[in-house]
Formats: structure tokens, sequence, C-alpha cells
């Protein structure tokens, strides 16, 4: 085999060829993966007082209310609605109801009188007036049970479903603009209900 006096030229071609081979490698660390997405970032380093950054998490919507607490991931509300009816024609019901990806229900609800004139002329004004007295009762003997969900078993009660009860129609107007506001943005709200 015969040599050929290329030392300065091979040695050229020795650099092009390791230029090349560097940037093709820098080309494919940044070429998103098959999924479509760019690699995942290194985890981040710790922060000087030795603990980890916090890392965002998905947006949650939030209701407190005196029964208890719901939250759902906002990108989990499908829908928010609001509407009125009437039970056995006794009771007017608004309702809000937050439907969710999910398999859990939650419902919101006022309850007021329907009835105009009750037996033996009895108003609705003291309909209302009774509903106050057996309210402040409650409040004077710890129990608030006047403003709990009833559930009748198996007859009102639906498998999978949340229920609160409000005090009021704008306590339950708050939960709706607070719930709609949530699923128009796509971004995280709170509302707290306290009575």
């Amino acid at each position: 085999m015969v040599r050929l006096p290329w030392g300065p030229i091979a040695n050229a071609m020795r650099i092009l060829i390791l230029f090349l081979a560097l940037v093709s490698t820098a080309v494919a660390q940044n070429r998103p993966n098959p999924g479509g997405s760019p690699n995942p970032a290194p985890n981040p380093a710790p922060t000087p007082n030795g603990q980890q950054p916090v890392i965002p998490t998905r947006a949650i919507w939030s209701c407190t209310l005196p029964g208890g607490t719901y939250q759902v991931a906002v990108s989990a509300i499908q829908s928010v609605s609001s509407h009125e009816y009437v039970v056995d024609g006794a009771a007017r019901v608004t309702e809000v109801n937050v439907d969710t990806a999910g398999q859990l229900a939650v419902r919101f609800y006022f309850i007021e009188s329907a009835v105009t004139s009750g037996p033996g002329g009895l108003g609705a004004a003291t309909l209302g007036k009774v509903q106050n007295i057996l309210g402040d009762a409650a409040d004077r003997s710890g129990t608030d049970a006047w403003r709990k969900v009833v559930k009748s078993y198996p007859v009102t009660t639906h498998a999978r479903t949340v229920e609160f009860r409000l005090g009021n129609r704008d306590s339950l107007n708050k939960i709706l603009a607070s719930a709609s506001k949530s699923l128009a943005t796509g971004r995280a709200d709170t509302v707290t209900v306290s009575e």
C-alpha cells in the first residue's frame, strides 16, 4: 500500500469530521421527540437554601362553604348551569350545577317557600318568618341542621352526587359567577361562602 503525503489535508479532514459530528449531536438534542414535544428539561437545581423550587401545578377551582369544601381541576369543568324548579308546589329551588369530566356531580342549591298563601290565609311572609325563627333557634342551640342538605334515602340521594345547601341566593350567585369565570378563562378561582 502506498502512503500519500496528505498530512496537512488529512488533519483538516479529521477536524472537519469532528466538527460535523458535534453539530449533528447538538441538533439531535434539540430536536423534538417522536411524541411531538421537546425533550424534557433536566430537574431544576436546588435553590441556595437547599430547597427545590416550587413547580407549578394544575389550576384548581375551589369552593369553601360551612358544610365542606369542593375542589376540581379547572380543565375538568365541562359546563356550569343554574336553574329553578318547584318541589311539590311548596318549595322553590334554585340550583347551580358544575358538570365535570369525572364521575362525581356537584350541586349547590337554595330553597325558599313557593307558597303564596297557605292554609287559613297563612302567607309567604309568615312562612318566611317561621323559617327565620327556626334558623335563629338553630344558631342558639349550636346545631345547623336547618341549613344542611336533607336527604331521604333512596328517594333524594343520587350516587356520586355532592350537594351543598345555601342560606341565600346571593351566596349561590357568587358560586355561579366563580365557576363560570374558571370555565370561561381556564384559570383557577376560589370562592368562600361564610353562611
